[in-house]
């Protein structure tokens, strides 16, 4: 059977083409997503240089208002996909302090939506006033 060699032009139509359709989706589907920003409120070290104790919001398009607690390492920014501790659907102080005992305290505001209530993280207990 003799081979045959495919012109270069349909070669690049081959290759090419679908290589800008599937670019140009994802470029129209990225402008589509909206973009979250995450703002901090407090940051606390722990008495032993472990974990920053973070209090944020995090917005991505029409969020309603919320505020969350995590841990992250010392002094890096708290990371888009955080996983938090603690969540409330509201704007509040969730007032966050580092016990004597070395566990967590934090002020739950009345009559909000608690979304997230774990009872520790990373090993350390966190309790709610």
């Amino acid at each position: 059977m003799p081979k045959t060699k495919m012109p270069v032009p349909i070669l690049l139509a081959l290759t090419v083409g679908p290589a800008l359709m599937i670019g140009s989706t994802l470029w129209v589907v990225n402008d589509l997503v909206p973009a979250c920003t995450i703002t901090e409120a407090q940051r606390l070290t722990s008495p032993d240089d472990q974990f920053d104790l973070v209090t944020f919001s995090r917005s991505c398009g029409d969020t309603p208002a919320n505020v969350q607690a995590a841990l992250v390492p010392p002094g890096e920014a708290v990371p888009f996909d955080a996983a938090s501790f603690v969540s409330v659907a509201a704007a509040a102080d969730l007032a966050p302090a580092w016990n004597a005992d070395g566990s967590i305290g934090i002020t739950l505001p009345k009559d909000a939506e608690i979304l997230r209530q774990d009872p520790n993280v990373a090993g350390i207990a966190v309790s709610y006033r």
